[in-house]
């Protein structure tokens, strides 16, 4: 029998802690709770600091806190800085603004597989549903079947499918490359094979592409994907969206790389390790 990985769940987050909060609980309520939460912060102002604090003092789960210098948008290097302090041998990376669904945990677990990666999927949720759910009048973790309906036919959410049935581990893995369903929200990917392609490439600033450029990159290392939809969906909280100005520069260098076949990040996981260090030391 294969052995059950050990699991890092490392959450990317700026500056919006309500939804930190609810994201963070909804770990807190997993059927299966063999994991610890590592908080990839880009350089949060203190309310966020504060809220991390009180959600490790009710913790059942272990909780670290790394940050870095807010100097612009810089996730690439922040989900690096989760990875580096996360200890797990599978590593689920989540978004800060989605709340998992209560098998999430169980379900990227079961999925995992050596040779491959989980990409997972979302449900978005529209304004009214996400000021609910911040404001503690919508449990995401114990929505009922009426509830689920009432939420598609309001518009609240925009799936309904991913929300009634789970599909079992047949027909997921994917043999060719396809840029489909990438969101760096929702993936699963063994720790080895981020160390293998040097991570996130931190050289991507501004919004954009830096999910896909990780998943063209593991590919070209030799790992395929697997379609975590019907299995893992998180709930999307709805935010404004970022400003996307380097958006086109980054999906250019991400399709050069494609065609080039490359695997290593330029400046990525194996980089700057002193400096978390001392990071997390000030932060733990």
């Amino acid at each position: 029998m294969t052995k059950r990985p050990t699991l890092s769940v490392v959450i990317s987050t700026y500056n919006w802690p309500e939804a930190l909060q609810a994201a963070v609980e909804g770990f807190f309520s997993q059927t299966d709770m063999d994991f610890e939460i590592v908080i990839a912060d880009d350089g949060s102002r203190e309310a966020t600091r504060e809220c991390i604090e009180r959600l490790r003092a009710r913790s059942p789960v272990p909780i670290k806190h790394v940050w870095q210098p807010d100097i612009g948008y810089r996730l690439a290097m922040s989900r690096n800085r989760g990875i580096r302090a996360s200890s797990g041998d599978y590593v689920l990376l989540v978004d800060g603004d989605c709340v998992p669904q209560r098998h999430f945990v169980a379900q990227h677990r079961k999925l995992a597989r050596r040779g491959f990666m989980v990409t997972g999927s979302r449900i978005l949720l529209n304004p009214s549903a996400s000021e609910r759910a911040l404001a503690g009048q919508l449990d995401l973790q114990s929505l009922g079947l009426f509830d689920k309906l009432r939420m598609r036919l309001s518009g609240e959410a925009n799936k309904l499918a991913q929300l009634l049935w789970t599909l079992p581990d047949i027909g997921r893995e994917k043999a060719r490359f396809s840029f489909r369903r990438i969101k760096g929200c929702n993936m699963g990917v063994w720790r080895d094979d981020l160390e293998r392609i040097n991570g996130f490439d931190e050289s991507f600033t501004g919004w954009g592409h830096e999910d896909a450029d990780l998943v063209v990159r593991l590919y070209h290392a030799g790992v395929m994907r697997k379609d975590g939809a019907f299995a893992t969906e998180v709930f999307h909280l709805w935010h404004r969206e970022a400003k996307r100005d380097q958006e086109s520069s980054n999906r250019r260098v991400v399709l050069e790389r494609a065609a080039n076949k490359t695997t290593q990040a330029e400046r990525g996981l194996r980089d700057h390790q002193e400096l978390d260090d001392q990071e997390y030391a000030s932060h733990a």
